[in-house]
């Protein structure tokens, strides 16, 4: 029989609760408002993980950032242009300010957004915002993606992420397109009965697809309010919501960082998210604001009331779509015209059209996003990586990009053929031949280039490492001969050239194993070892410590790793005699 509780009855067993809970909320790190959240949310741990995790600093990393606030413009002006703005084609007598269109039947989309740019206040404005910031957005969506191709940040654990990418900017072009079709002007009518005439190309279902677009013939009074729904809502509820995972992504993947001194591939060095980021993002955010508010207010875009409203007789000549769709328009231009066929007697293959209108969207984005997963197939690569690579260290990548962007501005330049022609008084017929023979070279031409210059800087690199900089000091020695002094790199300065990796070619395998039996995966991996062969045949292999060392030991300069004073002094103690010094207005630091 025990006897521990005898003085303390059992009402006093928690009399020190209401103590220790008093000594809980005392203790606790939030107060106020932000305690009482977390009391019912618990969110204050993982917001306290957020808030501390650490961004590098690098003005590429920006690239991202204007997307993202472009994005957050795009979104904050078109709330406000939604409540004044009819999506409907149903005509009306203009009654606005603009007296040259006034009494002139035009839809309910044309006279509202005349009326958003004459009689909102501030609405010009808005809508200029709305489409430059769109403008810039899929700018620095493509730079972005530029930036993460050629440093390689698309390398596991982030083809993920690299796919969410793809798609975004994919959706981006076609939520524009859509975004400046709505005002039913004679420029995004014209833009919207050409993309009728791409979906009827679409072999056999094609004029069902444009029927179920436009609700019946073409133009109807079903596509404004159609686009409208798709701007405003479909489209960009997938854009917030794929630009929140990849966000997300990144903070779980940690942020890639550009090699340097104390950078791995297990730490990240910069600065804390809060207070450090979050206030250089904030200042960021309003300076790219009033970039695009000054663009706005002082360059007109989309002046509808010149165009007038849109009637499907009459076409503007040199009608163009906005740059971002600009590739499919020249590659229209550029298909022949005898790839027009007709099969069974009365059915007509337009490949004239199809190719270059529909196919190729789907065909460009998909091997875009593609890429790191066959990258990763050659190379066998497995590994993680939050390093980045200087493009001249992954020479046939940087080739392959700069090919793709070849292939991207001839299309583009043949958007405009037919201005080209006009300006510069040649024939359109010889710029389109043109255009189509340097379609096929160029790209080409331009890896051979962009590879041999990466070589080239690579080697640059390594005699950099193993006989140090130029300083401008110049010896003379008794026999004539003229030598300049070399300062050796800095462990920090030498450590970004020589800490990459240059994996080897794989080799071949043969078709038949030792007892003559075909392999099953021989031919695989005989494809994978050619591309292999492909991307590293030729490689410029890093420094090496050893060689490295016997660089130091062969050169026999005793000069030539100390600092400028230090120079100085020898040459003053006699050192003259032995060479004179001539230097060049550099000076060694």
């Amino acid at each position: 029989m025990t006897t521990i509780n005898e003085s303390r009855p059992a009402q006093g067993l928690r009399a020190d609760d209401r103590r220790d809970e008093q000594v809980h909320e005392s203790t606790k790190p939030l107060g106020g408002i932000a305690g009482w959240v977390d009391d019912r949310v618990g969110a204050a741990k993982g917001v306290s993980f957020l808030l501390k995790k650490v961004f590098p600093d690098h003005w590429s990393f920006m690239l991202g950032e204007i997307a993202m606030y472009s994005m957050i413009v795009c979104l904050l002006t078109g709330a406000f242009l939604t409540f004044w703005f009819v999506p409907s084609q149903t005509l009306v007598p203009y009654d606005g300010s603009y007296i040259p269109l006034q009494g002139v039947m035009v839809s309910d989309a044309y006279r509202s957004t005349l009326d958003i740019s004459f009689d909102i206040r501030g609405g010009l404005l808005i809508r200029q915002i709305h489409h430059w910031g769109a403008l810039i957005f899929i700018v620095a969506v493509f730079a972005h993606m530029a930036r993460v191709f050629f440093t390689g940040a698309f390398r596991k654990p982030r083809e993920i992420n690299w796919v969410f990418g793809t798609i975004l900017s994919m959706l981006a072009c076609i939520e524009g397109f859509a975004g400046y079709s709505l005002p039913d002007d004679l420029l995004s009518g014209t833009g919207i009965r050409a993309m009728n005439g791409f979906v009827q190309s679409i072999p056999v279902v094609g004029s069902y697809v444009s029927y179920f677009i436009f609700g019946g013939a073409f133009p109807g009074e079903a596509i404004v309010p159609r686009l409208y729904s798709v701007h405003i809502l479909l489209i960009p509820a997938i854009l917030i919501g794929l630009f929140t995972a990849h966000i997300l992504l990144v903070f779980v993947h940690k942020h890639t960082q550009y090699p340097g001194p104390g950078r791995t591939n297990t730490n990240v060095v910069g600065y804390p998210l809060m207070p450090v980021y979050i206030a250089k993002a904030g200042g960021f955010f309003f300076m790219v604001f009033g970039v695009i508010t000054l663009i706005s207010a002082l360059f007109t875009i989309n002046p509808i009331w010149a165009y007038g409203p849109y009637d499907p007789s009459p076409v503007t000549a040199g009608s163009q779509p906005d740059w971002y769709m600009g590739f499919a328009d020249g590659a229209l231009r550029l298909l022949p015209g005898w790839f027009e066929f007709v099969s069974w007697g009365d059915f007509t293959w337009s490949m004239n059209i199809f190719p270059g209108s529909i196919l190729l969207l789907p065909i460009m984005w998909g091997v875009i996003g593609a890429y790191p997963f066959v990258e990763s197939w050659v190379t066998g690569d497995k590994r993680e990586h939050h390093l980045l690579d200087r493009p001249r260290n992954a020479p046939t990548r940087t080739a392959i990009g700069v090919a793709g962007i070849t292939m991207y501005c001839v299309l583009f330049f043949a958007a405009g053929n037919d201005l080209i022609a006009i300006k510069l008084h040649l024939s359109i017929n010889d710029i389109t031949m043109a255009l189509r023979t340097l379609f096929f070279i160029g790209p080409p031409i331009a890896f051979w280039i962009t590879k041999r210059i990466c070589l080239s800087l690579q080697r640059a690199d390594r005699e950099k490492v193993l006989h140090g900089r130029e300083t401008g000091t110049i010896w003379r020695y008794p026999d004539g001969r003229f030598e300049e002094i070399h300062a050796p790199l800095t462990p920090n300065e030498r450590w970004p050239l020589v800490q990459h990796e240059v994996p080897e070619p794989l080799q071949i395998i043969a078709e038949k194993d030792e007892n003559g039996v075909d392999s099953p995966i021989a031919r695989k991996e005989r494809l994978r070892a050619k591309l292999s062969h492909f991307y590293f045949v030729d490689r410029v292999a890093p420094v090496t410590p050893a060689e490295l060392e016997a660089a130091h030991h062969a050169h026999d300069e005793p000069h030539a790793a100390l600092p400028a004073g230090e120079h100085e002094a020898l040459e003053s103690t006699g050192a003259g005699a032995e060479r004179e010094s001539i230097k060049a207005d550099k000076r060694l630091d």
